[in-house]
Parts: C-alpha cells; structure tokens; sequence
C-alpha cells in the first residue's frame, strides 16, 4: 500500500493542499511529492502565481486532478486580504476576482472555487456587508455556473482571523440556502468549525447536503490529524455514515516532514468494526 493512502473500502477522497503540505520542496516539486506519497487530487489557494499552462504541465505529469483553488485576495496586511466580497466599495474589483478565478479553474479543469468573503472595514455595518456579500456571491454562482464551476463558502474562526465577514457555519449555510440552486456549496473546514463553535458530528449532519468540499488539520495547532484534540476515527467514520461522496482537503501544517506524518491517513479511515464495541 502506498503511503499516504487509505486503506481499501474506506470510501473517502483525501487531496493534499500544496500551499500547506510538502513545504520541504518548491512549489512545483510538491506536485511529484504528493503523488509519490499517494494523493490523487491537490488543493491551494493560489495559483496566480503561476501561469495555467505550467499548472497544467506539473498536475498531468504527477497524474494528479486540481480540486479547488481559491478567489484571488489583496496581499498581506491590506483591506482585501480576506477578499472583497462584502466590500459595497469594491464591486468591480470583486468581479474581475472572479473572472480570473473561473478563468484559471476553466484552465485546469478545477471544479471548485473557494470564494473568500472578506473582512467588513470599520464603520461598515456587518448587515450591510452581508446583503452586499449575499448580492456578489449570487452573481458570481451565476458566472461559475456557465463555466462549470461550482463556488464554495468556508466560514473562519475569528481568533485565526479576527473579523471575518463568515464565522459560523450557520452564517454560510445561510448564503447557500439564499442563493440556492448548484453553482454553490459549503466548504466544511472541520478545523475552524471546532475552534469556534464545536460538535462537529451534529453540523455535518446537519449541513451535509450543502457541503461541497470539506477541509482538515487539527486542534490548537492546526497540525495533522492525531496530534490535538479531535476525534478522527470517529469524524471519518461519520462522514462515511452520512454518505460524503467529495474530496478530503489537508490543510494543516505538518509538525515534522509531510511524508512522515502521513500514518493518520490508514490509522484513521479504516472503517470500523463496530461488532469488536459490544
């Protein structure tokens, strides 16, 4: 069995997110990396970097499959670093986001798109910049749909980013349920969901038909799963249960080499045997 693979009948799809995992390599390297230890999918958030003929070029040569990428955000420490979805003042900007996200998920034949939502500047009122956000994603849902593409909305835990325009899964759920109809979906990050609201079994259920895309890393450190305080066997086992049939995101920072920490990955997924707990 190849590293990094779940064992056989686990009926789950992991992708490993190049902008977090196999750091110990420069970026194109973490295409061959992933394959060699087993993945089948990739994830990360940027791939403006790059230009789409070299994307394609290092996905086909590792035989890998794009997954998501993200909607392009403003650098580092500026207004726009979460993106500028629920900013009324940046509409345009907004929307040429957009454009040139579903121009690189066309690219690579990626069928989701995480459309970051922003972080309301002060004085603007979070209803106004939810309506505004609520009014953007439903255009944007429109343009992913001609092209193919399906949106996801993640929620973010504030103490990782304080002010976030989606905090509760709740609030995502909402926009979904708002919009309505295929061109968006909920992106899970099971780690955000336990830094900030917990009972993680009864939100999957929960928002389970809404969920397009989930993501993993544990809790406080945001390392691999096994390493903190979550309850992996049982978390797959329930994604199993309720019939999750989309990809696995790793987003989390290995505490050592990403290869070496790859045990979760068949110590976890084995379906268990519930007849060995009478």
């Amino acid at each position: 069995m190849t590293a990094g693979v779940p064992v056989a009948g686990s009926g789950l799809r992991f992708c490993a997110n190049l902008g977090w995992l196999f750091g110990e390599v420069p970026f194109e390297q973490r295409f061959d990396a992933a394959a060699a230890a087993g993945f089948t999918g990739v994830e990360y958030g940027s791939p403006y970097e790059y230009a789409p003929a070299d994307l394609r070029r290092w996905l086909k040569d590792a035989g890998l499959r794009q997954v998501l990428v993200n909607s392009p955000v403003g650098p580092a420490g500026s207004a726009t670093e979460g993106g500028t979805a629920c900013l009324p003042d940046r509409i345009g900007e907004f929307r040429d986001s957009v454009t040139k996200a579903l121009d690189y998920a066309v690219e690579l034949d990626c069928p989701l798109v995480h459309l970051r939502a922003g972080t309301p500047p002060a004085g603007l009122p979070r209803d106004a910049a939810f309506a505004q956000y609520v009014a953007n994603v439903d255009w944007a849902a429109r343009l992913a749909s001609t092209a193919g593409v399906r949106l996801v909305l993640e929620a973010i835990n504030s103490r990782d980013l304080p002010g976030y325009l989606l905090q509760t899964q709740e609030q995502s759920a909402a926009v979904v349920a708002a919009v309505g109809g295929d061109g968006v979906g909920m992106l899970l990050d099971l780690y955000h969901c336990q830094m900030s609201q917990g009972d993680l079994s009864t939100r999957l259920e929960t928002f389970m038909p809404l969920i397009a895309h989930v993501q993993v890393a544990d809790v406080p450190g945001r390392a691999e799963p096994g390493s903190g305080e979550i309850a992996w066997a049982f978390v797959f086992d329930r994604l199993r249960t309720l019939g999750y049939a989309g990809w696995i995101g790793c987003e989390y920072t290995p505490a050592g080499g990403t290869a070496d920490g790859l045990g979760w990955l068949t110590r976890f997924t084995a379906p268990r045997d519930d007849s060995a707990h009478p």
